[in-house]
């Protein structure tokens, strides 16, 4: 299943940047703020004290990460449990060995894992611990993820600062020199106000996003668990749909009340039609 763009990731990201950036124009000159040593202590102090923190082997996923971040799976709750559904009415038709088939035209692996767990005749009980424990080191992968930015957000600021001490130093030592002390001071606090704007502006909402991530795929797979093994149990179609719906907020099962009354309203229209043919 392809990914699509999270307009929203991006929007943030630019308006921050954008209506910041406005800002400064719009008190002063873009110029004081720009700063090729301010920006080489803070954001490559961060970068290293980042690379010092996790091993080489994650921070090759960093990439994969930022992918996530921008983008989005089009896989909606309301879907899967349709899906499930499906899988349901086939299982009480046909018998579970007929899932085999519908198993590999799915797109999702945990779910294909789990059904074809389900056909080979595996145990409930050791079916939910299988999956079950892959939920539980997929949300650790996640976290991996989550951490390396919430990493790089706490460090941001104390590099700012740190090269605002740097600055104040340097500044210190030419006090025999009036002229240049604003101009010093100036250079001193713009590294903490890079410190702050890399935190507050791209590191942790970034960690902030990929955290909402995590916990709707996460609410994703739990629906996908229980349904599972609800369709193994051999529960009618109809108990397990409004089992799943405990699953999603109200709104979203509000909206598939209303999208299954439209369908049933187009299906007594169709077979009203086809009486009077």
């Amino acid at each position: 299943m392809q990914r699509r763009v999270d307009y929203s990731t991006l929007v943030g990201v630019l308006s921050g940047v954008i209506l910041i950036t406005y800002a400064i124009y719009n008190g002063g000159t873009i110029r004081t703020y720009l700063s090729l040593n301010s920006f080489l202590i803070t954001f490559g102090g961060t970068v290293a004290a980042t690379i010092v923190y996790y091993p080489f082997p994650k921070l090759a996923q960093l990439l994969q990460v930022l992918k996530v971040a921008f983008t989005e799976k089009p896989l909606e709750p309301s879907d899967v449990i349709k899906t499930i559904i499906s899988l349901a009415e086939t299982a009480r038709r046909e018998g579970l060995l007929a899932l085999e088939d519908a198993a590999y035209q799915l797109n999702d692996e945990f779910m294909q894992k789990g059904i074809l767990l389900i056909v080979d005749g595996t145990d409930p009980e050791l079916v939910r611990n299988i999956m079950e424990t892959e939920l539980l080191f997929l949300e650790e992968r996640h976290g991996e993820g989550q951490g390396i930015f919430q990493t790089m957000g706490t460090f941001a600021p104390a590099f700012g600062l740190l090269g605002t001490v740097i600055g104040l130093i340097n500044m210190l030592t030419q006090l025999d020199n009036p002229d240049s002390i604003g101009a010093g001071m100036a250079v001193a606090l713009v590294t903490t106000f890079y410190g702050s704007f890399l935190a507050n502006v791209i590191f942790l909402p970034l960690a902030g996003k990929l955290k909402v991530r995590s916990s709707e795929e996460i609410l994703i797979k739990e629906v996908m668990i229980e349904g599972m093994l609800s369709i193994q149990a051999g529960e009618n179609p109809r108990i397990i749909e409004e089992k799943l719906k405990a699953f999603l907020a109200p709104a979203i099962r509000n909206g598939m009340n209303s999208n299954k009354n439209v369908e049933s309203g187009e299906d007594l229209a169709w077979q009203h039609q086809t009486a009077h043919q």
